[in-house]
């Protein structure tokens, strides 16, 4: 019995537009629909207001940015804000419950039954999101929302006056202190019944799940010695269920310790995957209401209160402004406040065109704490009371790494912790333990000591306003503002790079600046300056100006630093002889300015020392670099950097050594080193942190229940040349049309990327196959990734970003196709990490596997799943091939051969591996990533 058809809504009489690869359709309010040229479809948008879906997007179709209309995205979040939908004609359709159109020539009729739904539930008396929806209203008619006039009939005017949002959202509660965990042993027979629980009565026991879930158990034992936690590396083949395998001794312990456990993420797409199956162990609320399992991610991600009443009240002009009330729309009903992956749809802020989003968060750590008028309601404020008393946080790498390096409450940093996608620690500790003193970076610094210059509009706030009432009451401290704000004039003011470029540089840092500028063009040997990459060189034997310039820039700095430490100290001062004016919000807000100013102390230190080793003799720990950062040739910043040369040393000092147990988990934790000598562990270890401590870690490693040589096999195409733009571009049309979409395209340069795109997207529309792309499209890469899912007939292009993390199981995906081999850039910290590890290209290899083991899992995600993996790239060699799970058929075939067999989904046993051609060895030139 077929389902039945949704009740089709009474169309909105409006023109509708839709643009897409395949062409342009406009449909009148009355009359039929008609495929129109580009010309056509832009004059009749400039006419008259026509419904839209995606405008940005539709402006990128037709080549004409400044098109704008009545957009069904916008009144899709006025109407349903905080509520999924995919924004497609499809998905749109399918989060209305109607039918959805066949083709794009039907999609302007569709958007005309959709805007119909939307306004039609505005009238509907069981309308969840009508709270403030009124009062919404009239303030996005004075802003002229082309949405307003539409609306203004549909949505009555309440009885009794509606609350301004921040009188509405709930006040947090302060929380007695949780006490330690107790110390508990977790028997094997009961960690297993709470896996056999998680998993569901009748579920299929898997006996690598099994042993998976015992082994991560022993990292929740009581500690031996100080400072030597229990450390296990677990390798979990996809499809072990490697989630419900830790969350099951993880969920005990908690239960049975009182004490809380802390599972890290590389990406926000696994984030959501645990707290769906957190679910099955933990109930939403307890029983006084608080929450056992809490999110956590850092400050820049959560909706700032205080940055959002600016906004309504003027902060923000134009479009800007409309997006500022969808957003205050969209706090009234989100479940934490979360803009960046959580519950705000990620196309939202694509839609308007300056960063709308991130000025509406914390993105400068600019927060005043207790000063803040909306302190008790603050998001971010309550996901950490909330995390303090959960029995589940999760969080990500980066947080956890910050927390442990610089967090406020001791107490509170995590003492069990579960590393998903552990194969990611590195580069995060990598990122989390550099110094980057860059012009972007100091002219933050600036800002946050001196606030607003000039006519500057927005809420910054300086030292001065956010502690006049310590400066009025202590003079010392008045004294320290003073000072700082003096010194902080040496630091890069509003159009610094733009001086640099006229040679024109204003104070010390800046001259600094100008000279590292000169010497890395002076320099540079990379070509990247005529392609227009970023360019960087070696910070040895520099010239004398830079040596001259970088003490001048040093003294500057301490300048700097010795005020904001004698601030810190008049605070803590007043914090143990507190006056009777200093209440508790008082010494809440004291307390967040100390963590904020010892941040910066701690960043100036860095800076300072980083500048002491210029000239001088290298620091074996560490890799330093001048570098000007370009991107198609413009310049946006210059930088000297210092990195660890082993970060996991900082890493194991900071957050394994404190902590109690420690688990890292991936389906690729360890190298896949094939037939040739050596230990698949070595990396694993090292890259863990584990060496730099006296423990013996775990090791573990759970296979793959799948059964990949019967679901997929490997195609290595030997006849797309390299530097063949036309043939890389037709080769991947074939294979998209060959799979009728469902294609996953990974590129290692963005300008290959687009030049491929901009060749086939018309082509494949006209079929019925739209094709996404990454730095493309101007759509967010969750987003993307979602419409991808959405339609087993699209196809996506990306770079590293859709390498790891992407889960689409199911027929949306059903063949992954590598542009190249992901040779790792020999850039001057690749070169150095290089050199150290003394394997010479085996520690290349060892990268290059771990990306192709990445990509490839990005195929199979069930046991139904099948599908090819092709690689366009002759270049292939031999000893790269154990990357790929054991047993899989690897074959070398031409391009033609290779659509045969993606067409008829022919999989199986391939021939012997061919002898490696002549040259295709050791001789291959790494692209440069745009």
């Amino acid at each position: 019995m077929s389902p039945p058809v949704p009740p089709s809504p009474t169309p909105l009489p409006l023109p509708a537009l839709h643009a897409s690869h395949g062409g342009n359709w406009l449909r009148p309010p009355n009359g039929d629909t008609g495929a129109v040229s580009k010309g056509d479809a832009i004059m009749a948008a400039s006419d008259t207001p026509v419904l839209l879906l995606n405008a940005p997007l539709v402006a990128s179709r037709l080549g004409y940015p400044d098109l704008s209309g009545l957009d069904l995205l916008e009144l899709f979040a006025f109407v349903h804000p905080a509520r999924f939908c995919v924004p497609t004609p499809r998905g749109l359709a399918q989060a209305l419950e109607i039918e959805e159109p066949d083709g794009d020539e039907n999609v302007p009729a569709f958007l005309q039954r959709a805007a119909g739904a939307l306004v039609a539930a505005c009238e509907d008396p069981e309308w969840f999101e009508r709270q403030g929806a009124w009062s919404a209203l009239q303030s996005l008619e004075r802003l002229r929302w082309p949405w307003a006039q539409v609306l203004r009939p549909h949505i009555t005017r309440p009885e009794k006056a509606e609350k301004w949002l921040f009188a509405t959202l709930p006040e947090w509660e302060e929380q007695g202190e949780r006490g330690p965990p107790r110390q508990v042993e977790l028997p094997p027979e009961d960690v297993l019944a709470q896996l056999d629980h998680l998993t569901g009565e009748g579920s299929e026991k898997r006996e690598g799940q099994r042993a998976y879930a015992t082994h991560a158990a022993r990292i929740f034992a009581p500690r031996d010695k100080r400072e030597l936690p229990h450390i296990a590396l677990a390798q979990a083949g996809t499809g072990i269920g490697k989630t419900l395998g830790y969350l099951a001794p993880a969920s005990l312990w908690a239960n049975a310790s009182g004490g809380t456990v802390w599972v890290s993420t590389f990406t926000k797409n696994l984030q959501r995957q645990l707290r769906s199956e957190s679910r099955r162990a933990w109930p939403p609320r307890r029983p006084d209401n608080t929450p056992p399992v809490v999110v956590r991610k850092g400050r820049e991600n959560y909706l700032c209160l205080l940055n959002l009443e600016d906004a309504l009240q003027g902060g923000f002009a134009g479009r800007p402004a409309i997006l500022a009330q969808l957003v205050a729309r969209w706090a009234a009903f989100t479940r934490d406040g979360d803009m960046i992956g959580g519950d705000l749809p990620g196309w939202l802020g694509t839609l308007f065109r300056k960063r709308g989003i991130a000025a509406l968060t914390d993105q400068r750590g600019e927060c005043i704490y207790a000063g803040c008028p909306h302190y008790r309601k603050c998001f971010i404020e309550r996901a950490g009371r909330d995390s303090a008393q959960a029995d589940l946080v999760i969080a990500n790498h980066a947080l956890v790494m910050v927390n442990a390096a610089r967090g406020r409450d001791h107490a509170q940093r995590p003492t069990r912790l579960i590393f998903d996608e552990g194969h990611h620690v590195f580069e995060a500790a990598d990122s989390t333990f550099a110094a980057t003193l860059s012009g972007q970076e100091a002219i933050e610094l600036r800002r946050w000591i001196m606030g607003p210059e000039r006519k500057n509009r927005g809420r910054r706030r300086g030292l001065s306003a956010r502690l006049a009432d310590v400066a009025s009451y202590d003079d010392e401290g008045g004294e320290a503002i003073e000072d700082a704000c003096e010194a902080g004039q040496a630091l890069p003011g509003e159009g610094w790079l733009q001086r640099l470029v006229e040679n024109e540089p204003s104070g010390p840092v800046e001259r600094l600046l100008a000279t590292v500028r000169s010497a890395t063009y002076a320099r540079d040997e990379s070509g990247g300056q005529e392609a227009g990459y970023g360019i960087e060189t070696e910070a040895s034997g520099l010239p004398g100006d830079v040596i001259e310039a970088a003490g001048a820039a040093a003294e500057a700095l301490a300048a700097i630093r010795t005020p904001l430490i004698k601030l810190g100290s008049r605070l803590e001062a007043i914090m143990a002889d507190p006056p009777d004016w200093l209440d508790g919000q008082g010494r809440n807000r004291i307390e967040g300015a100390r963590h904020s100013l010892q941040w910066r102390v701690d960043l100036i230190a860095a800076w300072e020392s980083l500048l002491a080793r210029l000239g001088g003799p290298a620091d074996p720990e560490f890799v330093d670099w001048l570098a000007v950062d370009r991107s198609d040739a413009r310049e946006f910043d210059v930088a000297i950097h210092r990195r660890w040369l082993d970060p996991m040393k900082p890493f194991a000092k900071v957050v394994l050594e404190p902590a109690h147990g420690v688990m890292l988990t991936s389906a690729t934790l360890t190298d896949r080193i094939g037939a040739q000598p050596g230990d698949p562990w070595e990396s694993a270890i090292a890259r863990s942190g584990a060496a730099h401590i006296e423990s013996q870690p775990l090791l573990t490693a759970a296979e793959s229940p799948f059964d990949y040589a019967s679901r997929a096999e490997v195609l290595i195409v030997t006849d797309v040349k390299k530097g063949d733009l036309p043939g890389l571009a037709g080769a991947y049309a074939r294979l998209i049309e060959a799979s009728q979409g469902g294609v996953l395209g990974l590129f290692t340069a963005i300008r290959r990327l687009r030049a491929v795109h901009g060749r086939i997207a018309d082509r494949l529309a006209r079929s019925g196959l739209p094709l996404y792309a990454q730095h493309v499209d101007p759509i967010d890469t969750g987003t993307l990734v979602d419409i991808f899912r959405d339609d087993p007939h699209a196809s996506l292009l990306g770079t590293d970003a859709l390498r790891d993390g992407v889960d689409v199981p199911g027929r949306s995906l059903r063949c992954v196709v590598l542009e190249a081999v992901p040779w790792p850039r020999p850039d001057i910290l690749h070169k150095a990490r290089r050199a150290a590890s003394q394997s010479g290209s085996q520690y290349d290899d060892r990268i290059i596997r771990a990306r192709l083991a990445q990509a490839f899992g990005r195929l199979i995600r069930n046991k139904d799943d099948h599908g090819h993996f092709v690689v366009l790239s002759a270049a292939f060699p031999s000893r790269l091939l154990s990357a790929f799970p054991e047993g899989i058929a690897v074959q070398r075939l031409t391009l033609d051969e290779a659509l045969e067999r993606v067409k008829n989904g022919l999989i199986g046993e391939a021939p012997s591996e061919p002898a490696e051609p002549a040259g295709n060895v050791g001789n291959h030139s790494p692209d440069y990533p745009a």
